[in-house]
């Protein structure tokens, strides 16, 4: 009878440690649902990139997003530059402008009177006795009109050869598409290094709120 009931008493007491421990461990309930979120979420950023090559189990194939969707990625990205960004248009306007603005000419100008009054002049000293400061006015503005209408007409012929043989959508297309998916990755994580760790914690964050309503569920039982 005393074995039964020492047997009986040592069965309580390990209950009662079994139960006390328990009830220890669910109050890390949040911090260990919290450390699930974030280990998923930084999974499921690193699956963005990796495996970079394809592994195959069975009959399903395994293979990160971008390195799986490079191609697609480099088209849709080619067209958003192309349409968006970076148009032929806009490339051939800011030529325009630039070409023939005023502080171009101005530099050009500069440049023209820098050249008669020294280069010409050391090349014909005979002219220095011709060339008074109303001549050399006179003659770089006459160069620097011509020069003007010059540019204007050859940036035209040059803005349309450009929109014929440039393709900005097939250029950016290639380039993206010839990136290794390492390089990929790193111009990927440079550009949303943020946004990437903001996912990991909301992770976190997530996992913890769901571990706090798990354990007022289980202690209010």
């Amino acid at each position: 009878m005393n074995w039964y009931s020492s047997i009986s008493h040592l069965k309580i007491h390990t209950l009662a440690n079994l139960q006390e421990e328990s009830s220890s461990l669910i109050w890390l309930l949040p911090i260990l649902a919290a450390l699930i979120g974030w280990v998923t979420n930084y999974l499921a950023v690193k699956m963005l990139f990796h495996p970079r090559q394809a592994i195959s189990i069975g009959s399903i194939q395994f293979q990160g997003v971008f390195p799986k969707r490079q191609k697609q990625l480099a088209v849709k990205l080619g067209t958003l530059v192309a349409e968006e960004l970076l148009s032929m248009d806009q490339i051939t306007n800011k030529i325009r402008e630039n070409a023939t603005s005023e502080a171009s000419m101005d530099a050009i100008g500069k440049r023209i009177e820098k050249t008669i009054r020294e280069k010409l002049v050391h090349a014909f000293p005979m002219l220095s006795m011709f060339l008074s400061d109303e001549m050399v006015e006179k003659v770089t503005n006459l160069f620097r009109n011509e020069l003007k209408d010059f540019l204007a007409e050859s940036v035209e012929e040059l803005s349309h050869k450009l929109e014929k043989e440039l393709d900005i959508k097939d250029l950016v297309c290639e380039k993206v598409e010839g990136f290794s998916s390492d390089r990929v990755e790193k111009l990927l994580v440079n550009l949303m290094k943020k946004e990437f760790k903001f996912i990991e914690l909301v992770g976190a964050v997530l996992g913890f709120f769901i571990g706090c309503v798990q354990l007022l569920l289980t202690t209010s039982v």
